[in-house]
């Protein structure tokens, strides 16, 4: 009975399914576009968890040079584990893998430069967790933008398929290296 009335408010969206085994969710390319009418990034990007291309292509239609990998060939960009980049001269931009979001964001600010950025698309809960809590106090996103309305993932990048809205609640986290001030939050898609 909770599991019915979790799905029925859509607390629980993939209830009845499986998650998807390489925790691949696409971003809804409209978050894309809210995060760029906030936010300027170096030329150069990195998208290095980039599915079927959904951030890719919004960055390069608006002019960004993209350099697009995925660990898994989905038909877009390279084939390259993350965690084999040992560098990169500018901003990574991506929605990782939730389950290993904190060691993706780790490596991708180990791997950037002083002054670079890098910006994921996470839930909203990626706030909580006393892991990730030291983590912040050490390493302060400077900017959270939090969707207002309701942006989605897709299992898999099957937008038909699952193209109602869900309970997720999902921000941009944007950290720049080397930053030590306090966050700041801002709103999109409201």
């Amino acid at each position: 009975m909770t599991s019915n009335i979790l799905k029925t408010i859509g607390a629980r969206n993939d209830a009845l399914e499986d998650r998807q085994i390489n925790d691949f969710y696409a971003t809804e390319p409209k978050a894309v576009e809210l995060l760029l009418e906030k936010e300027c990034f170096s030329k150069k990007i990195l998208e290095p968890a980039c599915g079927m291309g959904h951030i890719s292509n919004v960055l390069k239609h608006h002019g960004y040079d993209v350099y697009s990998y995925d660990i898994i060939n989905r038909g877009y960009g390279k084939t390259e584990d993350f965690f084999d980049r040992q560098y990169f001269d500018g901003d990574i931009i991506t929605n990782p893998p939730y389950k290993i979001a904190l060691p993706f964001l780790e490596h991708a600010l180990n791997v950037i430069n002083t002054g670079n950025k890098v910006a994921l698309f996470l839930r909203i809960l990626f706030l909580e967790g006393k892991t990730r809590g030291k983590f912040f106090k050490n390493n302060p996103p400077k900017k959270i933008y939090i969707a207002s309305g309701r942006l989605n993932c897709a299992k898999n990048g099957d937008f038909e398929k699952y193209k109602k809205s869900t309970a997720q609640a999902y921000a941009w986290f944007v950290w720049e290296k080397g930053f030590c001030g306090a966050t700041s939050l801002d709103w999109i898609n409201i």
